[in-house]
């Protein structure tokens, strides 16, 4: 009796006990449990993620755990999945177990997790699914089979083309390192047709680093320190790896003291500790410092300088007002072209200094709250005026450079930042200068002499013509005391009579008591021809002639008498005679 001849009501289990024990087994059971096995795990892939009806949908991810840089998600199948805490908002500092976030599966990672995206990513089986794709524009998940002419073949359901620039690779090594890999990718081309298919993973890769970059974004604060990698230098400062953002720090922010060269101060690799200045929403642009979180020198400057105290420091610059001084690190002081030089004019800086130099100075000023130091460099140096009256007395000869010629007279360096005048009427005797370059040039050393000095207006006046050489300094060249001379009686006073020895020539002759002076008219009829006196004198001089026989006659005026030289003095310019 076979089963279909059994009552409808009788179980067909009722029957198999009756079978006989050595009966051969049906052909078909070996393969059943088999088939049964793939049917299974066929449904619950597709029950997961590859039924049609499922291909757009997203799937609701739970938190379970965070750790530093990832979020693990139960996304209902028997691996978790993870998703980076870069793509959540605030590095997922807000996240927490329980939450749900709808997410996709884009791959497996090497421990085996699904990999995750907050994009909307379909894996579609068919034409129909990725025309759906192609229209939403939403990403596909596909599998990269090979290499082949100008990118490689990925599978997305149907074969399709991804151009290697568009793959998001640098080179052909890193290329043909993709085969093999679960890609996300989105749908640029698509003809059903001629079942042509072409995908890009760039603009995927560059959507999620948008994504990330925005999160991480959020996820910072102005004022916050945070650690960073130096990634590159340029000459305005150094980008800054933040982890997945960068930040730049300009060299301006790097140290309280001026940085010429970024690498003075970090390098490439070097893990570092900044401060977050500025974050503009608009061009993502993030503004990074490190001197922000060094102690500013300014804050303890007036516990270590003080009024007329006296420091040193480098010139770091020049202006067109002053020069400069670093005096300690983060803290410059301005030298006023003022206060460079007592006594010179100086028309810049450069005049007198370079960058670079290291020079002494004297603290005039400390304004810690505008962070301004106001330095002298001309106090650090002895005041050359303070000693001008014993090195130049008035009387002595100098010698100096003709600095600057003017209308009124022409200025000589003594010294050192010592400058004495010599009037235009001091130049010359024996005629009258319009200006003093008719006889002067600039640089010209000359002589002269000190006729007088005020320190407190630092002021000296000099005189050229006071050392050029006169008929007086002739005749006390070529006479020497004792000497008999002839002259000519032009002054009686009481005290003393003045007696011309030649042109602009003149003696004082003490006369005796017993000399009663006579009138000049008692002696009018005796005539002297006074135009040959002059040369009679000068041959005298040169003793070409005795002197007269001396005159038992007392002395008046217009007499020609004999004297005696009792004195000559050559700096003073005068001569003593008495009646010989």
């Amino acid at each position: 009796m076979t089963p279909e001849n059994l009552p409808e009501s009788q179980p067909t289990s009722e029957i198999e006990p009756q079978l006989p024990q050595t009966a051969a087994p049906s052909p078909e059971p070996a393969p059943e449990p088999d088939e049964s096995f793939a049917d299974l795990l066929t449904a619950f892939e597709r029950s997961h993620a590859r039924q049609p009806g499922e291909e757009q949908k997203q799937l609701q991810g739970t938190v379970i755990s965070l750790s530093a840089d990832e979020v693990f998600l139960d996304i209902g199948y028997k691996t978790e999945g993870v998703l980076p805490r870069s793509a959540f908002e605030k590095n997922a500092d807000d996240v927490k177990s329980g939450d749900v976030f709808p997410v996709s599966v884009t791959g497996r990672n090497e421990e085996h997790y699904y990999t995750l995206s907050r994009f909307r990513v379909a894996q579609p089986r068919d034409w129909t699914a990725l025309e759906k794709a192609f229209s939403e524009k939403t990403a596909v998940v596909g599998t990269v089979t090979e290499v082949v002419k100008g990118g490689v073949s990925v599978d997305v359901g149907v074969r399709a083309f991804m151009p290697a620039s568009r793959s998001g690779t640098r080179d052909t090594a890193e290329l043909e390192q993709l085969v093999g890999t679960e890609i996300t990718c989105r749908i640029t081309k698509l003809d059903v047709a001629d079942e042509n298919v072409v995908v890009d993973r760039r603009v995927v890769l560059e959507e999620q680093a948008r994504g990330a970059l925005q999160a991480r974004l959020e996820a910072m604060q102005e004022g916050e320190t945070v650690s960073g990698t130096v990634r590159s230098l340029m000459p305005y400062g150094a980008f800054v790896d933040l982890g997945g953002v960068d930040g730049l720090l300009h060299v301006s922010d790097m140290a309280h003291t001026r940085v010429s060269k970024p690498e003075d101060v970090v390098t490439v690799g070097q893990q570092v500790q900044v401060r977050i200045l500025k974050i503009d929403p608009e061009t993502k642009r993030i503004s990074l410092g490190l001197k922000q979180l060094q102690r500013e020198p300014w804050e303890t400057v007036p516990e270590r300088l003080t009024v007329g105290q006296r420091s040193s420091g480098t010139v770091t610059r020049l202006a067109d007002f002053g020069a400069f001084v670093e005096i300690e690190p983060g803290v410059e002081g301005l030298i006023h072209i003022s206060e460079l030089s007592w006594s010179k004019k100086v028309r810049h800086p450069g005049d007198l200094l370079k960058q670079g130099d290291r020079v002494d100075v004297i603290i005039l000023a400390v304004k810690p709250e505008e962070r301004r130091l106001s330095l002298g460099l001309k106090q650090a140096l002895a005041d050359p005026w303070q000693s001008v009256h014993s090195q130049f007395p008035v009387g002595s000869q100098i010698q100096g450079p003709v600095t600057r010629l003017m209308n009124f007279g022409a200025f000589v360096e003594i010294a050192e930042g010592v400058e004495g005048l010599v009037h235009v009427s001091e130049i010359v005797a024996e005629r009258r200068l319009n200006h003093p370059s008719e006889v002067l040039r600039t640089g010209q050393v000359v002589k002269a002499q000190v006729l007088a000095i005020d320190a407190e207006k630092r002021q000296i006046k000099l005189s050229i013509k006071q050392l050029i050489p006169t008929g007086i300094d002739e005749y006390i060249a070529e006479h020497k005391v004792g000497d008999k001379v002839s002259g000519r009686v032009v002054e009686l006073a009481p005290a003393a009579t003045i007696v011309e020895l030649g042109d602009n020539l003149r003696a004082v002759c003490r006369a005796p008591a017993t000399a009663a002076p006579v009138a000049l008219e008692a002696t009018s009829e005796r005539k002297v021809d006074l135009s040959s006196l002059s040369a009679m004198l000068k041959d005298r001089w040169k003793g070409k002639t005795s002197a007269p026989t001396a005159q038992p006659e007392p002395l008046s005026e217009g007499q020609v008498r004999t004297f005696k030289i009792v004195s000559l003095d050559p700096e003073a310019k005068k001569i003593e005679v008495e009646l010989a």
